[in-house]
C-alpha cells in the first residue's frame, strides 16, 4: 500500500498553489517527492491513504486537563476545549479547529492543537476536489504524547530561507515549550544548545545550513521536508478528529492495512518477516514430511492386505478392492462347505420369527441382496424398539418402512 503525504503550505489554496507531497510505499523511504498542484498531486492506489501534514507555524500548543463527560460526544469536546482554552486564545474559539492529543485521558493533562479551522477546511476540499481526500492529519513537530514519550532526546530544527528562517524547538523539558517556534539566529542557537542537559541534535534544511553552521561553529545534519512528512506520518497522532473525523469504520480499515503494509515493508519489522518466513517454510517442510510418512504407511498397509489375500486366496491374481474381494472369496468357501452365515435366507429367517410379534404375520416374505422384507407388518415404536433388542443380541437389525419390515445383518447394515 502506498501512502501519499501532503504538505499543507501557507495561505489560502487557490488554483496555482502549489502542495510538495511524497510518496512512500513502507512509510520509511519515499519514492518520489516534488512539488505540484492539487490536480497533479500523484495517486497512490486503490488502497493506498492519503495524509496531511500542518506545517509547524500553523499550530499552536495548549496543555488543558479534561473534566468528567469530556469525551462522550465530539459536540461535548469541542464545547469543553472552548471553555477551557477561551481565556488562552486570542482568536475566537468558534474559528478554530481543535485536536486532543492520543491517547489523553481524563483528569490527565494533555496537549490540544489549535489552528484556523477556515485555513485547514479550505485546503482538505481542495485535496478533496482534486481526488486526494486526506485520511489523516498530522503536525509536522508535535509534544510528547504520551508520559513514556517525554523522555525523547531534545532536537533543533533549522527551517525555512535566509530571507525567512525560523528554529524549531522539541522535547526541550518545558511542557509549554514542548515544541517551540523562534526566529533563526546566533541567540536562539545558542540558547538551544546550552539550555538543555545533553546536547541536542540540529538539523537544518539546506537553504540555512550555511548560516546553521556559521553560528553553530559545527556542520548540523541535513534535513528534508521529505524526511520531516516521513516521521510525521509516523506518529500517533491525528488532527482528523470533531468536525474532520472520518467514521470508525474506515480509521479501523486504513489503521489496519497501516499496520499490514508497516510490518510486510518496513525495515524494523525486516527480522520478523525474516523469522515468519522461516516459520512458515518450516511448517511446509514438516507437513510434507508428514504426508509423505502417511503415504508411505497408508502404502505398506494396503501391500500388507494385498499379500494376505494372495496368501490366503493363491488364485486370485489382480486385486482390484482387497477387502471386496476377500470377503467374496470366503462367501465362495462357505458355500461350498454348506454353511451359512448372518447374510443368508436361513438365519434372517430365525430371527425374524423369534423376535417378531406372535400376532403380526406378514402378508409376503421377500429375501434380495442379503436383507428379508416383510410384508404387511406394521410395528409401533415400542413393539420396533422390542424387536431391535431382541435382533441385536444375534447380530441384526430391523427397521420400519411403510407397512415393511426390513430385517439384515447388523455388518450389512454398517456397510
Amino acid at each position: 500500500m502506498s501512502t501519499l503525504i501532503i504538505y499543507l503550505p501557507a495561505g489560502m489554496p487557490g488554483p496555482t498553489t502549489e502542495y510538495s507531497y511524497t510518496l512512500t510505499a513502507d512509510g520509511h523511504t519515499a519514492t518520489r517527492h516534488a512539488s505540484t498542484t492539487a490536480a497533479l498531486l500523484p495517486d497512490p492506489g486503490r488502497t493506498g491513504e492519503v495524509v496531511a501534514v500542518l506545517p509547524v507555524r500553523a499550530l499552536s500548543w495548549q496543555r488543558v486537563t479534561l473534566p468528567q463527560g469530556a469525551t462522550t460526544s465530539p459536540a461535548r469536546l469541542r464545547s469543553v476545549l472552548e471553555g477551557l482554552l477561551e481565556e488562552q486564545l486570542l482568536d475566537d474559539p468558534a474559528e478554530l479547529h481543535f485536536a486532543l492529543a492520543p491517547h489523553a485521558h481524563i483528569g490527565a493533562p494533555a496537549w490540544v492543537a489549535v489552528c484556523e479551522r477556515e485555513w485547514l477546511q479550505a485546503h482538505l476540499l481542495a485535496l478533496e476536489a482534486a481526488g486526494r481526500s486526506a485520511e489523516r492529519i498530522v503536525p509536522e513537530f508535535a509534544p510528547a504524547p504520551t508520559p513514556s514519550d517525554a523522555d525523547a532526546s531534545p532536537e533543533v530544527f533549522a527551517l525555512g530561507v535566509p530571507e525567512d528562517a525560523f528554529v524549531v524547538l522539541t522535547a526541550q523539558g518545558n511542557e509549554r515549550d514542548a515544541v517551540c517556534v523562534l526566529p533563526l539566529n546566533a541567540a536562539t542557537l545558542a540558547l538551544a544548545v546550552q539550555d538543555s542537559d545533553a546536547p541536542p541534535k540540529v538539523h537544518a534544511e539546506p537553504a540555512v545550513a550555511a548560516m546553521t553552521e556559521k553560528w553553530l561553529n559545527r556542520p548540523p545534519e541535513l534535513s528534508t521536508y521529505s524526511q520531516r512528512a516521513l516521521a510525521a506520518a509516523r506518529s500517533e497522532w491525528n488532527l482528523a478528529q470533531l468536525d474532520f473525523a472520518s467514521s470508525g469504520r474506515i480509521r479501523a480499515m486504513r489503521s489496519a492495512t497501516g499496520a499490514f503494509n508497516s510490518f510486510f515493508r518496513a525495515p524494523q519489522w525486516r527480522a520478523g518477516r525474516w523469522a515468519l518466513g522461516l516459520a512458515v517454510i518450516a511448517q511446509l517442510i514438516g507437513l510434507n514430511v508428514w504426508a509423505f510418512k502417511e503415504r508411505q504407511s497408508l502404502t505398506a498397509k494396503e501391500g500388507g492386505v494385498r499379500s494376505i489375500l494372495q496368501q490366503t486366496f493363491p488364485n486370485v491374481r489382480v486385486v482390484v478392492d482387497a477387502p471386496v474381494q476377500m470377503e467374496r472369496e470366503v462367501a465362495q468357501l462357505r458355500q461350498q462347505a454348506g454353511s451359512v452365515s448372518r447374510r443368508d435366507l436361513e438365519p434372517l429367517l430365525a430371527a425374524a420369527g423369534a423376535a417378531m410379534p406372535k400376532d403380526k404375520t406378514p402378508t409376503q416374505i421377500e429375501f434380495a441382496n442379503a436383507e428379508l422384507r416383510l410384508t404387511g407388518v406394521s410395528l409401533s415404536a415400542e413393539e420396533m424398539d422390542a424387536a431391535n433388542q431382541r435382533l441385536r443380541a444375534d447380530g441384526f437389525t430391523a427397521r420400519q418402512q411403510d407397512r415393511h419390515v426390513l430385517i439384515q445383518s447388523a455388518e450389512n447394515d454398517a456397510r
